[in-house]
């Protein structure tokens, strides 16, 4: 969801914090009564303030047989609240000169504003409203169910490519929710009625399962009154059940065709098992996808479109799920391409970065671009507020938007290829030849 009406005041102080990037981030930490976490950075270079709210809630927490629940609250809990009239959530914000939107991953939904400070009180009423005083009607479902329907249709149904994820992730899992579209199945959404969705806010949306985390030009202790104001007296709620399933590792490589009537090209699609975000080996395998397809000089891109000129464009990215989840890598291939030889380049590729260190001066200039990453991602104080709340629902550890770059700078030559021996192997892997046109008949 989009609201894109931003006041001049906001615009050029959101330019002035694009400017001014931090590489320690200052932080108060603590927990309400109700379980709700509380995440307070304070920054006086600009006076706007971000506003958000982390609910440990995603497409894979499937309610009662219902999948893209997550993802449809993300469009609901813009309806309305018992204080708020429908449709009115949006122009409370940018009648104050600012923005909001929302998002929803397999893991959690995020709910942000980015507003004047002097308007700090403003966001954290409309989420307390959010959390607590939420219309979940049918009629807000009807409307919802429609828009939603929509979005599946533009950017999966209809979208060259759209469903690549998901024919990917459906094949990688047999057991695991991670196998279902974050968007939910049209079937589930035609199905739901009002009290499935009502059962739903009432699990997930509980303080104890959510973290409020504010950034920008504010003052701890006055914030701190506020957030008592409008949250404390929210009651917590039971335990947010969790997801156990544990997906059994793949023995075999699955190979597949799929046939797409919207792409133009045909693509070269694989899909890595690898492990949580949490886990020692996920530093190693990210910067193994870094050397493999981050810029022009990388190495998908200079074999596979330079060199070889059998592709348009290539690419590679972890996962970075909170459960075991896919490392993605693609080809998409110029008109009568070779799916054939594409793949036998980029398996000589990944068979190089497992026999063979990586340069010292590729090493150097790797690290240089995680570091570079990682400071243009706390350059705003929206992404900082964002960066904050996923360390602390991900990991438990806030303070790892300052302590992560050890973790990946500890990352050694000899770790890239372990990795890349230890996941990368072609019985651990989904492998699909995706194909323009409709699937022939038999």
């Amino acid at each position: 969801m989009l609201f894109k009406k931003i006041g001049t005041l906001l615009s050029l102080c959101l330019f002035a914090m694009g400017l001014s990037a931090q590489t320690n981030i200052d932080f108060t930490k603590y927990t309400l009564d109700n379980g709700l976490k509380v995440i307070l950075h304070q920054d006086a270079t600009a006076p706007i303030v971000a506003v958000s709210i982390m609910y440990e809630v995603g497409g894979k927490d499937s309610f009662e047989g219902r999948t893209g629940f997550a993802h449809f609250f993300e469009h609901l809990l813009f309806e309305g609240s018992k204080n708020i009239k429908r449709g009115e959530y949006a122009k409370y914000v940018e009648d104050a000169g600012g923005v909001l939107n929302a998002n929803t991953s397999q893991d959690r939904t995020y709910y942000y504003e980015i507003l004047p400070s002097n308007k700090l009180e403003l966001g954290l009423w409309l989420e307390s409203e959010r959390l607590l005083h939420a219309v979940v009607d049918q009629e807000g479902v009807e409307t919802q169910r429609s828009v939603v329907k929509e979005e599946r249709r533009q950017r999966m149904d209809n979208q060259p490519y759209g469903n690549l994820q998901y024919e990917l992730f459906k094949r990688g899992f047999k057991e695991h929710p991670y196998k279902d579209p974050n968007i939910g199945y049209m079937e589930d959404l035609n199905g739901a009625q009002e009290a499935d969705y009502k059962r739903f806010y009432e699990t997930y949306y509980v303080p104890n399962n959510a973290i409020l985390s504010i950034a920008g030009d504010l003052d701890i202790d006055q914030t701190k009154a506020l957030v008592k104001k409008y949250f404390s007296g929210i009651p917590r709620g039971q335990e947010v059940p969790r997801v156990t399933i544990v997906e059994p590792e793949l023995v075999a490589e699955i190979r597949d065709t799929v046939y797409d009537a919207k792409a133009p090209l045909p693509a070269l699609v694989m899909g890595y098992r690898t492990p949580a975000l949490t886990h020692p080996d996920y530093y190693a395998i990210s910067m193994l996808n870094q050397v493999m397809s981050q810029g022009q000089s990388s190495r998908l891109n200079k074999v596979l479109v330079d060199e070889e000129q059998v592709a348009v464009q290539a690419g590679s990215f972890p996962s970075g799920s909170q459960n075991p989840g896919i490392s993605i890598a693609f080809a998409i291939l110029k008109p009568g391409g070779d799916l054939g030889k594409a793949q036998m380049f980029f398996d000589q590729e990944v068979e190089k970065m497992q026999t063979d260190l990586i340069s010292e001066k590729e090493f150097q200039k790797l690290r240089n671009q995680v570091e570079s990453d990682a400071i243009s991602g706390y350059s705003t104080m929206a992404g900082i507020a964002e960066s904050l709340a996923n360390y602390e629902m991900y990991q438990g550890d806030a303070d790892l938007i300052n302590t992560e770059m050890k973790r990946s700078m500890a990352v050694t030559r000899e770790d890239i290829r372990r990795v890349a021996k230890q996941y990368y192997s072609e019985n651990n892997r989904v492998l699909l030849y995706w194909m323009p046109g409709e699937k022939p008949s038999k």
